[in-house]
């Protein structure tokens, strides 16, 4: 896994529970299926599409833009995640 997915994991987590949404509650608001955006957050995370992107980015009411700067922000190690 490359250290950029992990980052992107670690923020998605943050910018989803600082909304105080579940991972459920965010994969209908995006239209991502609930089981990719466990893995999304998960230990070994996949790299999401631009489109992806795009529809998280809609379900968290927050622009594209800002949650790419989230995720270039963030430096979430594994260890800091699990706290979430």
């Amino acid at each position: 896994m490359d250290a950029i997915t992990q980052k992107f994991a670690g923020a998605l987590k943050i910018l989803r529970t600082e909304r105080n949404l579940t991972q459920e509650e965010l994969a209908q608001r995006s239209g991502v299926d609930y089981k990719y955006l466990q893995k999304l957050e998960g230990q070994k995370p996949s790299s999401p599409t631009l489109s992806t992107l795009e529809k998280l980015a809609t379900g968290l009411d927050i622009p594209l833009a800002e949650l790419i700067q989230n995720i270039q922000a963030h430096d979430c190690p594994l260890a800091k995640m699990k706290e979430i």
